[in-house]
């Protein structure tokens, strides 16, 4: 096979960052916090739809 026939791939490693070395000053929470607020957002926008 000549050089001319052959294909290039990019690296498969190119342009990928390693998140969990840049957030090690940010707020952590667990998914379980997450559910827990976005049920309570929940409730308390049906609490002010029957309230209004």
């Amino acid at each position: 096979m000549s050089k001319k026939d052959q294909i290039q791939m990019p690296q498969s490693t190119a342009g990928l960052v390693r998140y969990f070395e840049e957030s090690k000053e940010a707020i952590k929470l667990k998914p379980e916090h997450v559910v827990v607020v976005c049920v309570l957002i929940i409730a308390v926008e049906i609490a002010f739809r029957f309230i209004f």
